[in-house]
């Protein structure tokens, strides 16, 4: 073999060296990006729950009312945007979103999102404990119970 043809075999054995790793890269990164989705989708499940009503007006001062109840301190809501933002400050600084909107024309969507130092709270705990009192709360409302 002479040396032209040597370097063209060394040449095309490391680009197929360098393809084999490309290749098994994405199937990685396919793959975390698969579990990424999975989690999310578990996670989006996990903070949302549909209401029959279309009270935007009850729901959010119902929301309020659930997210006070639980400890929690409004900082912001606007009912334009149908959002509530609140901070419950004991020993430690958990801040959770809910936002209302409609879903087709008889329910409303709350979904909450709760951030613990900045970072995503992906424990179930927290919102099935504020979704189990806003259901309570939304039930004796409908009912019109103080």
């Amino acid at each position: 073999m002479n040396r032209n043809s040597s370097l063209f075999f060394v040449c095309l054995l490391m680009m197929l060296t360098v393809l084999a790793l490309g290749l098994m890269g994405c199937a990685s990164s396919k793959s975390q990006l698969l579990a990424a989705d999975e989690s999310q989708v578990r996670l989006r499940s996990i903070q949302t729950r549909a209401f029959d009503t279309v009270d935007m007006n009850k729901t959010m001062r119902t929301v309020m009312a659930t997210l006070q109840d639980l400890g929690f301190v409004i900082d912001n809501a606007d009912e334009d945007l149908g959002t509530v933002s609140a901070t419950k400050l004991n020993g430690y600084a958990l801040r959770m979103t809910v936002s209302v909107r409609p879903r087709g024309t008889k329910q409303l969507l709350v979904r909450a999102s709760a951030q613990y130092n900045l970072k995503a709270v992906e424990d179930p705990e927290p919102y099935q404990n504020f979704f189990d009192a806003l259901s309570k709360a939304m039930f004796l409302t409908a009912q019109q119970v103080d």
